[in-house]
């Protein structure tokens, strides 16, 4: 019983070691070891509080470490990323004042430490989410590198070699971090079909979308979950 006490914690410590791994990536800008090992965290995340209910070892500890490892895994290290994209497109002759520019890609973080502390003392959270939740929103964020380097639209390279439709995307990320608009979880809490209808819906798209599109289906499988989530929500209104 002690050592199931302690599962969740560990999967959650490890989804922070994880976290820890991509930001070395993210800082170096190997941005595709960095998404496999948000990925990795992610992935983790997803399955700390399943075990936490199968063990029936939930606890208020187990909270505080989720939010605190998903700061590092989905909310630091997008913002770096962000911060690389934004200065790797900074002329070396630009002015003092928009050196610092890149620095705004910060506001990522800023706007999923707010999410995360909210999330922990909103109990209107406990089955759905109101926001984008920081691995979805870190997904988003880390594929656009990934995107920029394996396409050949050129009106997406213009797009995301350029510092104010970052700056737009960043304030946008934080915006949908917090934004009071009920999303649907992705968590399986019971192997049912009828109670996760949606999160198969979701997930069989989601994977068509990844095989079509392969990375620029990342941020369309964001969008759609949005998407989704908002028609959900003016169904249940009716």
């Amino acid at each position: 019983m002690m050592l199931k006490k302690h599962i969740p914690n560990i999967i959650t410590l490890l989804n922070l070691f994880s976290g820890c791994i991509a930001l070395v990536f993210a800082f170096h800008q190997d941005f595709k070891m960095a998404f496999f090992f948000v990925c990795l965290g992610i992935f983790l995340d997803f399955f700390d509080g399943f075990f936490a209910r199968l063990f029936k070892v939930s606890s208020p500890l187990g909270l505080q470490l989720d939010s605190l490892a998903d700061m590092v895994t989905s909310g630091v290290v997008p913002a770096v990323v962000m911060y690389h994209m934004m200065i790797s497109n900074l002329s070396t002759a630009a002015a003092a004042p928009w050196q610092y520019f890149p620095y705004l890609g910060f506001i990522i973080a800023l706007g999923s430490c707010y999410r995360l502390a909210n999330f922990n003392i909103d109990t209107r959270q406990s089955d759905s989410f109101i926001g984008l939740p920081t691995p979805a929103n870190a997904l988003f964020i880390l594929s656009l590198p990934l995107v920029l380097a394996s396409t050949d639209s050129l009106i997406v390279i213009e797009l995301l070699t350029n510092d104010w439709f970052l700056l737009v995307i960043t304030l946008l990320s934080a915006f949908m971090l917090n934004a009071e608009i009920p999303l649907f979880s992705l968590k399986i809490k019971k192997f049912s079909f009828k109670e996760n209808k949606l999160q198969i819906i979701f997930l069989a798209v989601s994977l068509s979308l990844l095989l079509f599109f392969r990375f620029l289906g990342i941020p369309l499988l964001i969008i759609f979950y949005i998407l989704l989530s908002v028609l959900q929500n003016k169904f249940l209104q009716k």
